[in-house]
């Protein structure tokens, strides 16, 4: 007779010992009392090594013996099959059983969610609700098939499953009005998760976590037309006042979210995410739970930190962080990337490799590409390319879109093009964007629009993004008309909503046209109140051909939304220069000194045998910057001698 010893020994065993001959090591030893044990624990080892052949191989030896029926070891067989995606399998085991009882059916219908067959669940399940041949559904089964149902998103079944519940008075258990709630908010239905919300008798940490995840999702995507940010941490603090403790989910929902707001007018991000912080050190968040949790918070805050322009803060996170996976260390490249900091972004992307050991993921290359189009260069860009070839993620979508963007940036739109046909093999949206911003980006519109048109052959429907891009194509390579009817063909064809991006570039093909009545008329009949962005594209478009007296009437918007705006006034005096108007110059000079306002210098750059060198206006910090005024003025010369005017407006800009 083997006793549980000897089972648990086997373990160890099972490395150096082939699959099959450890199942036939029991065979001879099998007592009746003990046999489903042992089968069960094979079969739980089947799970722990990651061997679908040792539970097959386990299932043949209980046929043999003839506990197949035994309600334990079919309901192991079933889960051992659903977790290895063999439900057709499970499937007919499940078929050839005498008695089902609940356990096992709950099993199945788990299964059949883990492997999205969806519709099979929902027929085990109206099954289990006609009381035929299978027992009644119980708490277990309806959160299982909510959960199927939200990441199905079918909210008509859902809905339908609420009923039963409701009929079957089983909606009082917290567990399931929480797959209740997590469903609704899945399908789009935040209400009807707030209405089970608010009638629920119990609510524990996990109901407040799926209100919070729903709410933080919708006030993130609808916050102009629902929610803010004011009232979801408002909400937030209601969990504290029922005497319940955030958790690493309630934090790592509140911290991103206090990143995504950190620009915005209604609310100063910063101030609740350090809230946040200071709650994670009192309450020992950062230390005392498990290992994928503190790095987790970790991130959080990294990104946090990077977002409300905190970089120093950001890197303290990082270093006092215990374990540094491939997520942290992307997490802290991001935020030198978002701060411009490209130098240490690349200085952190070779020590997570040289000295971390650690290789980067998809997410790793897809955030540090961004930095290789503003600072090394082509060479760097190639590079990661070269990376991802040989680890065989050049296919993926994201990385595409990234490559694309960086290779089009870099200048090279040739590779840009190889990119998107022949390794961008599932092209989304923002692949095509990605590419017709590039060929607008090189002048070359009428091939944007050549490929916008092959996208909507492509059945492929426009969004916000692509319709932007193409219309700045439109508008750099003066294309008016086509822009016009691109615009009108998204909007009143393909019930493209217009948003202030798609209204600016509709101004700038307008008045960069020369049609500025037109184009004030189109402001008029917006949809929403013109910000910079339309002003500006008014005033730069009057410069252009300039038009002074729409240059007064962007500049009085201008000053009206954002008077500490610096460029606005310089905008405006170049408008004047080039008219010759010196007094209107002066004036605009008088008014930026009294304010104490001043241009941000303009910086360049150029990588040269893998060294950057940077330059801004009047800046002799170079060591060599006596050689490069030298040939500066050698170049002026030249053009002085060759009857060259320099534009009066690029001297104001090198003054400023």
């Amino acid at each position: 007779m083997i006793t549980f010893s000897i089972v648990s020994a086997s373990k160890k065993l099972f490395k150096y010992t082939h699959r099959s001959s450890l199942v036939h090591t029991f065979a001879p030893t099998l007592h009746s009392t003990s046999c489903f044990t042992t089968i069960f624990q094979l079969l739980a080892l089947s799970i722990e090594t990651q061997s679908l052949r040792l539970s097959l191989q386990s299932h043949a030896r209980s046929h043999h013996l003839g506990v197949t029926q035994h309600p334990l070891i079919a309901q192991k067989l079933i889960f051992s099959y659903c977790y290895f995606e063999q439900p057709a399998d499970a499937r007919l085991l499940f078929d050839s059983l005498f008695v089902k009882n609940l356990h096992i059916c709950n099993t199945l219908l788990s299964g059949y969610g883990k492997n999205q067959l969806f519709l099979e669940s929902f027929e085990i399940f109206r099954e289990m609700s006609r009381f035929y041949s299978l027992p009644s559904a119980d708490e277990f089964t309806f959160s299982v098939i909510l959960k199927s149902a939200g990441e199905f998103g079918d909210f008509f079944v859902g809905q339908m499953v609420h009923g039963r519940g409701l009929k079957d008075g089983l909606l009082l258990d917290t567990v399931v009005g929480n797959s209740l709630m997590s469903m609704y908010c899945r399908c789009g239905s935040f209400e009807d998760s707030m209405k089970v919300f608010d009638e629920m008798p119990h609510r524990n940490v996990s109901s407040w976590n799926t209100v919070l995840a729903g709410y933080a999702k919708l006030a993130s995507e609808k916050a102009e037309k629902a929610l803010d940010y004011f009232s979801l941490w408002d909400f937030a603090k209601g969990m504290q006042a029922e005497g319940l403790r955030y958790d690493a989910f309630t934090i790592s929902t509140l911290l991103p979210l206090c990143g995504e707001y950190a620009k915005s007018d209604k609310t100063d991000g910063f101030d609740y995410g350090r809230e946040l912080h200071c709650y994670i050190v009192k309450n020992g968040l950062d230390s005392s739970f498990r290992f994928g949790d503190e790095v987790h918070i970790g991130c959080c805050l990294i990104d946090m930190y990077s977002k409300n322009c905190k970089i120093f803060e950001a890197k303290m996170i990082f270093d006092r962080l215990k374990y540094k996976n491939v997520f942290s260390w992307t997490a802290m490249i991001n935020g030198y990337v978002l701060f411009k900091n490209y130098d240490d972004a690349f200085l952190h992307f070779r020590e997570m490799q040289w000295g971390a050991r650690i290789e980067p993921n998809k997410v790793s290359l897809v955030t540090i590409l961004p930095a290789c189009s503003s600072f090394t260069g082509l060479m760097g860009g190639k590079q990661i390319h070269g990376f991802s070839v040989r680890r065989e993620m050049n296919n993926e979508s994201s990385l595409c879109n990234a490559l694309i963007d960086m290779y089009s940036k870099c200048g090279s739109l040739h590779y840009s093009r190889l990119v998107f046909e022949h390794e961008c093999i599932d092209k989304d949206a923002i692949s095509w964007s990605s590419m017709i911003f590039g060929y607008g980006l090189h002048g070359q519109g009428q091939q944007a629009i050549m490929l916008f048109d092959e996208m909507l052959q492509n059945g492929i429907k426009p969004d916000i993004t692509v319709v932007v891009g193409v219309l700045s194509a439109c508008c750099r390579s003066g294309l008016f008309n086509d822009g016009i009817r691109i615009y009108e063909s998204c909007v009143y064809n393909y019930d493209v909503e217009p948003t202030l991006e798609m209204c600016a570039c509709m101004v700038d093909v307008l008045s960069s046209s020369g049609q500025f009545d037109r184009a004030l008329n189109f402001i008029k009949t917006m949809p929403m109140e013109p910000g910079p962005s339309i002003w500006g594209a008014i005033m730069s478009a009057s410069a252009l051909h300039g038009n002074s007296y729409m240059a007064d009437l962007a500049y009085k918007s201008l000053m009206q939304i954002e008077p500490e705006n610096s460029s606005n006034y310089i905008w405006l005096s170049n408008i004047y220069a080039s008219s010759k108007r010196w007094d209107n110059v002066a004036k605009v000079r008088m008014m930026m000194k009294e304010r104490g306002l001043r241009k941000s210098p303009g910086c360049s750059w150029i990588n040269i045998n893998s060294t950057t060198h940077s330059f801004m206006v009047s800046d002799k910090s170079h060591p060599r910057s006596d050689s490069i005024y030298m040939i500066l003025d050698q170049l002026v010369s030249t053009m002085k001698l060759s009857h060259y005017i320099p534009d009066f407006v690029y001297l104001i800009e090198v003054i400023e």
